[in-house]
């Protein structure tokens, strides 16, 4: 059993925000990872969050093919105890824009594929904003990233895939509409 690097894409139907950490100044309380180059992405470890994230529901649904020793072979195992995390066999890349994307854009023109949102908190009590509850955001447009998983076997593929179904959204703020997406391995 030969192990195989999975390629995916993740077609996002919403504007995203997969933070950064850091903050714009006057112009946004909050920016999107970007790369040398100013391109979003995602990284690996966000991904493959989301894989374990989704296997663990599964464990709770009880379904055949979903069990704690195959999501410590795939994803490892934290132990509480030591402190130590185990590595599991897979790996996940970072989520880019494709090559020839990033080249007709140019990276003089990714500014083009943020903008910045605002959120307010509203007082339900009077329905008028709360104080200094005013946040900007920025966020990616719509695309299509690529990644791969890295570290497979053939047995492996299906509880992937399903996995990759059941992964609707992704990056901060999905419970108000961002990060809309599906992936497809």
């Amino acid at each position: 059993m030969e192990q195989e690097k999975i390629k995916y894409t993740i077609n996002f139907y919403t504007d995203w925000h997969a933070g950064s950490g850091l903050s714009a100044g006057a112009e946004a309380d909050s920016i999107v990872i970007k790369d040398a180059d100013g391109f979003p992405y995602i990284p690996g470890k966000t991904l493959k969050g989301l894989f374990v994230d989704a296997f663990q529901d599964f464990l709770l649904l009880e379904i055949e093919g979903f069990s704690k020793d195959t999501q410590k072979a795939l994803f490892g195992e934290f132990n509480e105890e030591t402190g130590v995390t185990s590595p599991g066999s897979l790996f996940f890349s970072n989520a880019t824009l494709p090559e020839a994307e990033k080249k007709a854009i140019g990276s003089d023109h990714a500014e083009f594929l943020f903008r910045t949102i605002a959120f307010t908190a509203i007082d339900s009590a009077t329905g008028v904003a709360k104080n200094t509850s005013l946040r900007t955001t920025e966020v990616c447009i719509p695309l299509e990233l690529e990644a791969y998983i890295q570290g497979t076997k053939d047995s492996d593929k299906e509880i992937l895939n399903q996995l990759a179904k059941y992964i609707r959204s992704l990056g901060a703020n999905r419970n108000r509409g961002l990060g809309r997406c599906s992936i497809k391995l």
